[in-house]
């Protein structure tokens, strides 16, 4: 799909879609229970609906009602099928709540997906004696998971810290997980943690990088509502850095989102070039580069994990940002943004999003300022299928065309 854009100002409100965030968190929590449970107001995105299918391969009946689902845990046959699309959340939150099992699961999803990094639940079957085989098309993995002491790397991502986190309750003994440092991304571990509490697990804290984690426990099921989305917040909000009035609602000032720090790092994008950490907030790196290359520059650190996103974030941004005349220089751990000398300038071919929705939402960003073509522009699907149709609210000229090379 093709989004193609004319020089716009915006104006008005929109509201943030539901937290993809949350969501994942909320879906797997209500399977892993034992009793019925309903996750309201979801942003039903291509992750969310990987989600709902894998849910279904433990064994719960998801029923969609709208953007409402009400989940009956251990309703259905489980499958062995745990089909992820694209979500690297889905895949690594899922994989040790299907290591309970002693029958063999297979993990499907797109070629990017299984080439991201997956070597720290590797390492622990390798070291607990359980399978992990890499096929065409998938990971193969076979349980069961036992009770014990569990040490992983905690610099690649939480998402791994997050799946043992949900599964080791349910384990007929205690567990305890310890996070080699440095640990990234912590806030995510933070919501994970408050998740499982009011989901009524116990987890106990022992020191900075670890956990105690009592077995037997049980999900008690909830009816929960999804809060705004703050990492998609990010990219309407920007707006306003470039002229734009942009009211963005739907958002909690009390989130625990760690995407929240946005609203304190682009009031230093606007007075000058900052240096901006992060580590903590991966997400928030196409966006802050698109702002950096409009407005006075800017300094990343902690950037090396930006290869193993959806694309890599790093080189896609720093390519595309160069077709509206500013530059980029890529370090080991760090990305140095530099403006346009004379003020960004229409792209003279297309942008291209790199199959990736940060990229493609902090591309519009630019392109709404400029004009201009967005190629692929359908990933956007992966986190705010609406997202173009919020621009469109806020005044923004984009239309959508089909590909005809598709």
């Amino acid at each position: 799909m093709i989004a193609r854009f004319r020089p716009s100002v915006a104006r008005g409100s929109v509201d943030a879609p539901p937290s993809k965030t949350l969501a994942h968190r909320f879906l797997l929590a209500a399977a892993l229970s034992e009793s019925s449970s309903v996750v309201r107001g979801l942003c039903l995105s291509e992750d969310v609906l990987a989600t709902i299918d894998c849910a279904r391969s433990l064994g719960a009946d998801v029923r969609l009602d709208g953007v409402d689902a009400y989940v009956d845990p251990q309703a259905l046959p489980p499958s062995d099928l745990f089909p992820c699309r694209e979500s690297g959340s889905t895949l690594r939150f899922f994989l040790p709540a299907a290591l309970r099992r002693p029958a063999g699961s297979l993990f499907t999803g797109s070629p990017r997906l299984l080439e991201r990094p997956l070597g720290v639940y590797e390492d622990l079957c390798r070291d607990k004696g359980l399978k992990f085989g890499r096929e065409d098309g998938g990971i193969r993995v076979r349980g069961p998971l036992e009770p014990g002491n569990f040490r992983i790397n905690g610099s690649v991502s939480s998402q791994f810290i997050t799946g043992l986190l949900f599964a080791l309750p349910l384990l007929p003994g205690p567990s305890v997980l310890e996070l080699v440092p440095p640990v990234v991304s912590l806030p995510y571990v933070k919501i994970s943690v408050s998740v499982l509490r009011r989901s009524g697990i116990r987890i106990e804290e022992d020191g900075p990088n670890g956990f105690r984690i009592p077995g037997n426990q049980v999900f008690r099921a909830k009816d929960v509502r999804v809060e705004g989305d703050w990492s998609n917040a990010a990219f309407p909000d920007a707006l306003n850095l470039i002229g734009g009035r942009v009211t963005v609602g739907n958002l909690d000032p009390e989130s625990e989102e760690g995407d929240r720090a946005y609203r304190q790092i682009y009031p230093l994008l606007s007075e000058g070039s900052p240096t901006v950490d992060i580590r903590d907030i991966p997400d928030l790196a196409p966006v802050i580069m698109a702002l950096g290359s409009a407005l006075h520059g800017v300094t990343l650190t902690g950037t090396a994990r930006l290869k193993l996103k959806e694309s890599d974030r790093g080189s896609a941004m720093t390519e595309e940002i160069a077709k509206f005349g500013a530059r980029c220089e890529i370090g080991e751990d760090e990305i140095r943004v530099f403006p346009s000398p004379g003020g960004l300038k229409k792209p003279d071919q297309p942008v291209y999003a790199h199959n990736d929705h940060r990229i493609a939402m902090a591309a519009s960003l630019l392109l709404s300022f400029t004009g201009g073509e967005l190629m692929g522009a359908e990933c956007v699907r992966k986190s705010w299928p609406e997202f173009f149709e919020a621009l469109s609210k806020l005044g923004i000229e984009v239309s959508l065309h089909d590909d005809p090379q598709r």
